[in-house]
């Protein structure tokens, strides 16, 4: 793929044990890592970042390319000193497909932005990065996730339902627009949820009346969220994303 939002991959090796790949080199570390940095935080800032993400998802979708793990780990900054230029990397579970079906059925993601269709173990397409980008946008606009709880099998039993609020004093001074917009991603339908392309046209994303208040109730739960998803992902570094066991285990590769 040719996009500047996408990390290019310029080799890879393969050992006995192992695949080694050689991507460009980015320096600017995770885009959650830069934000919570910041002093001033606004929702113009998290709109985007979504924007972004949305372009870069519009065009894996029209290429047939499906991300499977969109996640605020595998959105990575070119610069230190340059918020804008990022890169979406990690397409380990990445898949090509058919896009006028929905017919991936492998298991994969990660605990909390997996989208319900993969859950319930049904044929999904394209949508489930939609879903993965209403996630990351919830939690760019409030500082923590939608869905929540360390009891794994009630968190996935929240994402199947769908059931999220909008929190006082959290969202208080977030745009109706936002909160519109985020619910169209988190539809739990995926036959409704609507596609990267038709959400770029929306107000949200393609107006130009977009908050520019300090969002400091969000970045103090921004930071405390970070700093919990690190510490998380140092403790369990051997395993960066999970296969569910509703159905029996399979490889990207597995795809019919």
């Amino acid at each position: 793929m040719n996009h500047p939002n996408v990390i290019k991959l310029h080799a890879v090796y393969s050992e006995p044990d192992m695949f080694i790949l050689i991507t460009e080199f980015v320096e600017g570390g995770e885009l959650f890592d830069r934000i919570v940095d910041k002093t001033f935080y606004t929702e113009r800032e998290a709109r985007d970042v979504v924007k972004g993400l949305l372009h870069v998802t519009a065009y894996c979708h029209a290429a047939n390319i499906v991300h499977r793990d969109l996640k605020p780990e595998n959105i990575l900054l070119v610069h230190r000193d340059d918020d804008a230029s990022f890169k979406l990397a990690d397409f380990g579970f990445a898949q090509r497909i058919d896009l006028s079906k929905s017919h991936l059925v492998t298991q994969c993601g990660t605990p909390g932005y997996v989208a319900p269709e993969v859950l319930r173990g049904k044929a999904y397409g394209n949508g489930v990065d939609i879903w993965s980008i209403g996630v990351i946008t919830y939690i760019l606009l409030c500082g923590y996730p939608p869905f929540h709880n360390d009891n794994r099998n009630a968190l996935f039993q929240q994402v199947k339902s769908g059931t999220f609020e909008f929190h006082s004093p959290y969202w208080d001074h977030i745009s109706d627009a936002a909160k519109d917009f985020i619910r169209l991603m988190l539809t739990v339908d995926p036959n409704i949820r609507p596609a990267a392309k038709t959400l770029l046209k929306l107000p949200w994303i393609a107006g130009p009346n977009v908050g520019n208040v300090q969002l400091e109730a969000a970045l103090r739960q921004l930071r405390q969220f970070n700093a919990h998803r690190r510490l998380k992902a140092a403790s369990i570094a051997v395993m960066t994303s999970v296969t569910f066991g509703v159905a029996p285990k399979q490889s990207p590769s597995d795809e019919p």
